[in-house]
């Protein structure tokens, strides 16, 4: 599967603008600023309907138009697919495939398997809780459709149990038999989902450890830990025992929407005792692995989009990386960089087809 042609219209920096692509390795070189993130957000916006960096849809459309459309062409199982999303300011955003709206964007997720390394994901690291357990959501969520179901279903139900304790304190009222039945909704989708975390983890764990031991010739020893109120017991029995506690706070305390996966080296937090080439190393590991992870479950090489990669690594991480790309490991793959030279001169070692596209 690949990326064979995207067009971007009214989409960030760009008024129009349309590109053909080769189906192994496509750069992006130029100065700061000038928008090659924004085409590999374009792409990802392709495979997710949605923006990996800017979460308000409507602030995607460039300064003083209307509307923004990325059309995409894309080869996959040997038939041309075609993928366009578009917004119009103050109507839904619209996806479609081969000139079809999809009714639920849920239903494309996974459909174009993609993978994304950028600067932005030391979120991972540096953010709460909240941006490791999307980054679960996501990769299991591309293959995983009822594990998708669940969490939009866990989500809205987490909604109306807090707007009803909300209710609660405003009225001065308690309505035990009405409580009840979002949590026993809350446990029973609670409980597949931190099951399928764990199968997800077992899994995909020594796939990342094989990846950072690649990367760093084994000099480090990193953790990924699974860190979840469910280990103490049922969703049930913790909304119970943590009613007084929900309804001064007019929210839910415990479940599986406060989950979190702990980053550790040498068993201490990475994001307090690792140095910036230490996290940039365990993130591409963590990104590397999801592509390993979502290739064999699938059986399709997702597209990979590297984000400045070369940013804050020494050569010999970044020989490591190009070794991998060189294995043929990789399907198509979209790379941004400041330095055409450096660029052009590590492709070229890998010995496939590639192009250059000059801001």
């Amino acid at each position: 599967m690949f990326l064979k042609r995207i067009s971007l219209f009214n989409y960030k920096n760009f008024s129009e603008v349309n590109y053909d692509f080769d189906a192994k390795i496509n750069c992006f070189v130029g100065k700061n600023g000038v928008g090659k993130t924004n085409v590999l957000d374009a792409i990802y916006h392709l495979a997710n309907g949605k923006s990996y960096f800017n979460p308000l849809a409507v602030q995607n459309i460039k300064h003083g138009e209307e509307f923004f459309v990325i059309d995409g062409e894309f080869e996959k199982a040997s038939r041309s697919e075609q993928i366009l999303c578009s917004l119009k300011k103050g109507q839904k955003k619209i996806l479609k495939r081969n000139g079809k709206p999809y009714e639920k964007f849920s239903d494309h997720i996974g459909f174009i398997p993609l993978v994304i390394i950028s600067p932005s994901d030391s979120d991972l690291i540096t953010e709460g809780s909240e941006t490791r357990r999307k980054f679960i959501d996501n990769v299991i969520s591309q293959l995983d459709r009822t594990y998708l179901q669940h969490l939009i279903h866990y989500q809205k139900i987490l909604v109306q149990r807090n707007a009803l304790l909300k209710y609660f304190a405003l009225n001065h009222v308690f309505e035990k038999d009405t409580l009840s039945i979002y949590n026993e909704q809350l446990n029973q989708l609670g409980q597949a989902i931190f099951e399928k975390r764990q199968q997800f983890l077992s899994d995909f764990i020594p796939i990342f450890n094989q990846h950072h031991q690649e990367i760093t010739n084994s000099n480090e020893t990193v953790q990924l830990v699974y860190e979840s109120h469910l280990f103490e017991g049922t969703t049930l029995q913790l909304l119970e025992e943590n009613l007084a506690k929900d309804r001064a706070l007019h929210y839910t305390s415990v479940g599986v929407h406060k989950d979190d996966l702990s980053f550790q080296i040498d068993g201490f937090p990475i994001k307090k005792f690792g140095s910036q080439g230490q996290q940039k190393s365990f993130l591409i590991a963590l990104k590397l692995a999801q592509f390993e992870f979502v290739k064999k479950q699938s059986g399709e090489k997702p597209i990979l989009l590297f984000d400045d990669i070369f940013d804050k690594l020494d050569e010999s991480r970044v020989s490591k990386i190009v070794a991998m790309v060189n294995n043929d490991a990789f399907g198509q793959l979209f790379i941004t960089d400041t330095h055409s030279e450096r660029t052009e001169s590590i492709v070229k070692t890998t010995h496939q087809s590639y192009k250059m596209f000059h801001f």
